[in-house]
């Protein structure tokens, strides 16, 4: 079982030739609404590709909240931990595509800064039979900090996206057993600007001297960086032609927990990982466009 804590949010998606600038004006050639939220995405990763995952989360009481409770649902995610929250709206995003299939965000938390260490509490008996737990940056940061210091008290392997990137302290990276960033990230958490793989080795190491067991930086097309205490191994990216990035490295982040969760390599996960983001941006959308299992064998029969 893997626990994902974090964020639901209704996706609303336009598509435009290329984003305008402040004052300008273009019309639009698509609009879309659709489920979203990084945990969500993460969550529904799993699901899609045979893990079991129950997520922890919170949205309010309309019609978003709901459709994105039943669409997880649907697709096999244990949604009991997820709170309906009143007096607040569920989260959305504006998810701006352009015509190279590179995207903007803007994000509303709504429900989901409403999430508390009491709704952690509430979940506790799914974190114990849990092996791991995952999170993201879109929820109370001291809701994250209360979640994997449980956790931890239950033994269980800890991975945590950090986006969107700020400074984290030392108190939470101790308790992170793999730090998933990409590039962008990890120059938002070190400060640093990095141009080079040794830049990127350079900022990892710090964060790992700050508690963090291992890293993996994503690459977009570059590929994977794996580091750890003793070594650090890149590995290509599976070159298609991009659709939409959306939800590359939520799917990325829930193929390594679900390869992990059978018990397969670091080496057997992120192969396995890098070949499901690459599906993942042939098709437009977040949760809409995350494989499931027998896609992705069927893919990886064609490669």
């Amino acid at each position: 079982m893997i626990t994902v804590i974090g964020s639901l949010n209704m996706d609303l998606v336009t598509k435009t030739d290329k984003v305008p600038k402040v004052g300008e004006t273009f019309l639009g050639a698509d609009f879309k609404q659709a489920a979203g939220g990084k945990g969500a995405n993460q969550a529904d990763a799993i699901a899609k590709l045979g893990g079991k995952v129950a997520m922890i989360g919170r949205v309010g009481n309309d019609q978003f909240g709901h459709t994105l409770m039943k669409s997880l649902e649907c697709d096999g995610v244990e949604v009991s931990c997820i709170q309906i929250t009143e007096g607040t709206s569920t989260g959305i995003a504006t998810i701006i595509v352009n015509g190279d299939g590179d995207n903007s965000i803007i994000v509303v938390p709504g429900a989901n800064f409403k999430l508390t260490p009491e709704d952690v509490d509430d979940a506790e008996v799914v974190i114990k039979n849990s092996d791991i737990m995952i999170a993201q940056l879109e929820v109370p940061i001291d809701t994250i900090k209360y979640a994997f210091k449980k956790a931890k008290e239950y033994g269980k392997y800890t991975i945590l996206n950090p986006a969107p990137a700020r400074e984290l302290d030392e108190d939470l990276l101790k308790m992170t057993d793999l730090l998933v960033p990409n590039e962008t990230e990890l120059e938002i958490l070190t400060g640093r600007t990095l141009v080079t793989k040794e830049d990127m080795l350079a900022a990892s190491k710090e964060l790992m001297q700050k508690g963090v067991k291992e890293m993996m930086v994503t690459l977009g097309s570059n590929g994977c960086l794996h580091i750890d205490k003793t070594s650090s191994t890149h590995y290509p990216a599976h070159l298609v032609e991009a659709v939409d990035t959306t939800a590359a490295g939520d799917s990325f982040i829930g193929a390594i927990a679900t390869a992990f969760s059978e018990g397969k390599s670091i080496e057997e996960a992120i192969n396995f990982a890098s070949k499901v983001s690459a599906l993942t941006v042939t098709r437009a959308g977040a949760q809409d466009s995350l494989p499931t299992k027998k896609e992705v064998e069927e893919y990886m029969t064609k490669i």
